[in-house]
């Protein structure tokens, strides 16, 4: 497709291949050093790399947008096994498995993003797979295998990419068939009984049509186990699959056709709680009954849970897409993108993680949702190029809950009251947007791109809960049926000036915004309530460097963010002092949020074998005004929170990764690899939690790769965690039913081994 425009021209031709390019990543590693994919003797300096940040082919280095990609050699050395393999390589990212969920994902971008995977909130970072948008988190913790690239766009995105980039955006670009035969399969075995299994298959069926199929199997045993009954929890067991259909009758036109499909069946996920839980007694509610104590010294990866039978968490995530692009002429190409996507979970989670019943909840969720996408991209080889585009994409969510906390309420310091809350809920969501993009040269050297985009958007919810308890008073129906609809104007102005071939600095403007929504844990009209959008403006300078004869690249950037209407679940006693207290979980527009930073990547190739990186980022985040009003006694009180600070945010991340490959002749080549990651103290939860805190820490990884001298054959043995660090990831934070403040940890230390072959 006719699309790189005039200024990036020099640099692609410069490059090997855009397809050798493309399967490269911005941390330099190239297919020697990488895994080992051919002999240091032949490897060239840093690649060129192609990416699609602002929705056409550009070459990484010409492009002003914070960008970080990953080709599939770099995922290899990452040991990327699901999208959180990322962690830490990106500066400024937090990116972990989702709290007591092994099915979703929970992402930050410069201390922006969404932990809740409850229905009703949106993500605050889009997730794309071939530019089809994925509009849970949930679902959202992909496996990763069948991929060519990922892209990693920090900032908000919401002029080319819409609503919830509002930290923004990651995109995940799967392989394209082509008519070379392509075959590769992966076998994997490690500690845990890890066992894996990848494969793909790829070639022509005509002159003008090819094909593809990969897929997936990963299987662990539990990291976590039960002392008492040896149940196992924190398991992984996944299948995914995708086929891909090609069609290319002419220069001119590219129809594809995909279909993917997830299943997943883990056992529960739980972490530990680092807060005595306690029960309510009715008969004296201000004198807490004290359940357990808080676990304390190094967790040692056990748990409990009450909930019977190994209920586990289900999930299946599949959808097909249509992807058409067309050169209508040399200047003008048209896109369209059509996507349908159904999202079903059945999950079991105990958010106390013991044998108490107190946080024992039941989701299972079904989600369809339908995307419609067109682009016209201009590009005449002249001064201007641009893109203007529809979007339209309408989804529903329907959702059935149940929470057990047989444990929480006691007459008296025995009798215990049976409480169970039955919700079941409907979301329905229709967005609309018009969006389009310029890029003029003023000269040779200076360029500048005005954007915007406009949004509307309506959701329609409905809501019915109900309380079923041995004690009359407690029992009720309440139903909450609000709708709404809001709009945004996202635009967004940069200016980029290439001071020589090799350096580019840039400045830029841009809104995001993440829509509005209803509080889908109100159980009272108390507690019912619609929050607004939030809204950022960040404003960034950068500069992208290739220096020392293509040896080093250097990208850095500085930004300051005005974050609005931050969106905040807090959880409170409404009323401690009434004869049956009310626990709530309102939603505020809690207030605004200051936040600057800075952020440095690196790539050096000093020598053909050796290949070093570095990726570090810096953030302080503060929020300028955070007003919660909670009820006290029955009063309505205002509490400063502006002290507080925002969650996922640390102030410091850093990666630093080297890798050696060995010439070894004819017996191929041998590659030697390490990085190290660094993280100062973070909070997990929104509302500052001593317990739910992860102090700073570093974690390390190796790795050696052998592969041929033909590069049919490739084996690899690896180490994550090499110093068995125990660190939390994610907290979930229920103060007001039982004290419940339970921490999520990462994987010990974990060992792994693989065998691949290609042609």
């Amino acid at each position: 497709m006719h699309s790189v425009p005039l200024r990036s021209v020099r640099r692609l031709l410069g490059a090997s291949s855009v397809a050798a390019s493309v399967a490269l990543a911005v941390a330099g590693l190239r297919p020697a050093t990488a895994m080992g994919q051919q002999a240091a003797a032949d490897a060239a300096p840093l690649e060129e790399i192609v990416v699609t940040a602002r929705r056409r082919e550009e070459a990484l280095q010409d492009v002003p947008v914070a960008v970080s990609a990953f080709g599939a050699a770099d995922l290899q050395a990452l040991q990327a096994e699901n999208l959180d393999s990322l962690q830490g390589a990106v500066p400024n990212m937090n990116l972990v498995q989702g709290r007591g969920s092994a099915t979703s994902a929970n992402i930050f971008i410069r201390g922006i993003g969404q932990p809740d995977a409850l229905q009703t909130f949106d993500p605050g970072v889009g997730v794309y797979i071939d530019d089809v948008y994925l509009s849970r988190i949930q679902g959202a913790l992909l496996s990763l295998y069948d991929v060519e690239r990922i892209e990693v766009l920090r900032g908000p995105q919401g002029t080319l990419y819409g609503k919830n980039t509002i930290a923004g955006a990651m995109k995940i670009v799967t392989r394209r068939p082509t008519a070379e035969t392509r075959f590769d399969v992966e076998l994997a075995g490690g500690e845990a009984g890890r066992r894996d299994a990848k494969v793909y298959l790829a070639g022509g069926l005509s002159d003008t049509v090819s094909a593809s199929i990969s897929g997936l199997v990963q299987r662990r045993d539990g990291l976590v186990k039960d002392s008492l009954t040896g149940r196992e929890y924190n398991d992984r067991d996944n299948t995914a699959a995708r086929a891909a259909l090609r069609w290319q009758p002419a220069d001119s036109l590219d129809v594809q056709f995909a279909i993917d499909w997830t299943e997943q069946e883990n056992a529960l996920n739980l972490g530990r709680n680092e807060a005595p839980l306690v029960a309510v007694n009715l008969l004296a509610p201000t004198v807490p009954i004290v359940l357990a104590p808080a676990r304390t010294g190094e967790y040692d990866f056990t748990a409990a849970s009450t909930l019977p039978n190994d209920p586990g968490q289900k999930l299946r995530h599949w959808g097909p897409s249509l992807t058409v692009g067309w050169d209508a002429s040399d200047a003008v190409s048209l896109k369209s993108i059509t996507a349908w996507r159904s999202l079903e979970t059945a999950s079991y989670i105990d958010i106390d993680a013991t044998q108490f019943q107190l946080g024992d909840v039941f989701v299972g969720l079904d989600q369809e949702q339908v995307s419609q996408e067109f682009q016209l991209q201009y590009d005449a080889g002249g001064r201007f190029s641009g893109i203007v585009g529809l979007y339209y994409l309408r989804e529903n969510v329907a959702s059935t809950q149940r929470a057990f906390a047989d444990d929480f309420l006691r007459l008296g310091p025995a009798a215990r009251i049976s409480f169970l809350r039955t919700i079941d809920d409907d979301l329905t969501t229709e967005s609309y947007a018009l969006f389009g993009q310029g890029t003029y040269e003023l000269s040779d050297a200076l360029s500048a791109t005005l954007g915007l985009r406009y949004t509307t958007e309506d959701k329609d919810y409905f809501r019915t809960t109900t309380v079923f308890s041995s004690f009359a008073p407690l029992r009720g129906t309440f139903v909450f049926a609000p709708d709404d609809s809001w709009d945004a104007f996202t635009p967004s102005a940069t200016l980029d000036y290439e001071l020589n071939d090799d350096v580019l600095l840039y400045a830029s403007a841009a809104r995001g915004f993440k829509s509005g929504g209803f509080n889908g844990r109100s159980n009272s009209a108390a507690e019912a309530s619609t929050f607004e959008p939030e809204f950022v403006w960040t404003y960034e300078v950068g500069a992208k460097s290739t220096l020392a004869d293509g040896r080093l690249r250097l990208n850095a950037a500085a930004f300051y963010s005005d974050y609005t209407n931050f969106q905040a679940r807090v959880s409170e006693v409404v009323n401690p002092n009434a004869p049956i207290p009310t626990f709530g979980f309102p939603v505020l527009n809690a207030g605004e949020l200051e936040i600057t930073g800075a952020e440095l990547e690196a790539t050096w190739v000093p020598v053909e074998a050796l290949a070093l990186s570095a990726q570090v980022g810096y953030l302080q985040a503060d929020y300028k005004e955070f007003d919660e009003t909670i009820n006290i006694g029955g009063r309505p009180t205002v509490r400063d929170r502006s002290g507080d600070q925002p969650p996922f945010a640390p102030e410091w991340t850093a990666r630093f990764a080297a890798n050696y490959t060995f010439a070894l002749g004819g017996a191929g080549s041998l590659t030697l690899g390490a990085d190290t990651q660094y993280r100062s103290k973070a909070w997990l939860s929104v509302d500052n939690r001593d317990v739910l805190t992860q102090d700073a820490f570093w974690l390390s990884n190796v790795y050696a790769a052998w592969a041929s001298a033909d590069e049919h054959w490739r084996v690899s043995a690896a180490v994550k965690n090499v110093a068995d660090e125990v660190y939390k990831t994610d907290a979930q934070e229920f103060s007001s039913v039982g004290n419940i403040q339970t921490a999520y940890y990462g994987d010990p230390r974990l060992w792994s081994f693989t065998v691949g072959y290609r042609f």
